[in-house]
């Protein structure tokens, strides 16, 4: 009965150690992403594009997609949300800088790009996966979905929309100010420190 169980765990063990050299190289590989976001956005793309392919392909799996598309917008909700509500801050009696003289907040996402992308990026390759068993494959007239989904985008983006007009919050840079800092006396009066 010893021997029984000592072979399970010297065979679990191989198993648990492999688990842990590929997470710890999943990490690393991982980290080394996080600096070049055009790169994991286009590699995004090109997994988004195999999994329409592949339901294009099959001319299947629209209720996973559906899900899918659901899944995505709630994500960018939280992308596009600021990470304390503004409602709430008001509330508290703390808000939003509404003059010059107030206090400078940036903008801090409730859902950071980083997580963004990486959560985006599971539900394409776990949306492909489920397109191999057919169990998925509910039958279910697709226009009517996509047309529901269309409705409930422009819905949740008209609310979203309205909540950064009310609170006056843009969660993108662009456009916004940025500092630039002063110019030394060398580089403005072209002397170069050669």
């Amino acid at each position: 009965m010893e021997g029984m169980a000592s072979d399970a765990g010297s065979a679990v063990a191989p198993l648990a150690q492999w688990r842990d050299e590929f997470a710890k190289t999943f990490q690393y590989y991982l980290d080394r992403s996080t600096p070049n976001p055009v790169h994991r956005w286009l590699g995004t793309l090109a997994v988004a594009s195999i999994y329409m392919l592949r339901v294009y392909y099959v001319q299947g799996f629209y209720i996973v997609s559906y899900g899918l598309g659901i899944y995505i917008l709630n994500l960018l909700i939280g992308f596009l949300s600021p990470k304390v509500d503004p409602e709430l801050e008001a509330l508290d009696g703390a808000s939003l800088p509404t003059r010059g003289s107030d206090e400078f907040k940036p903008f801090i996402r409730r859902l950071p790009e980083f997580k963004f992308w990486y959560s985006i990026t599971k539900a394409f390759c776990v949306a492909f996966l489920m397109t191999f068993f057919s169990v998925f494959d509910v039958p279910v007239f697709w226009p009517i979905l996509l047309c529901y989904w269309i409705v409930l985008f422009v819905l949740t983006m008209k609310r979203q929309i309205m909540h950064m007009i009310k609170y006056k919050y843009i969660p993108f840079s662009i456009g916004k100010q940025s500092y630039v800092g002063k110019k030394s006396a060398a580089s403005s009066s072209g002397i170069s420190a050669d």
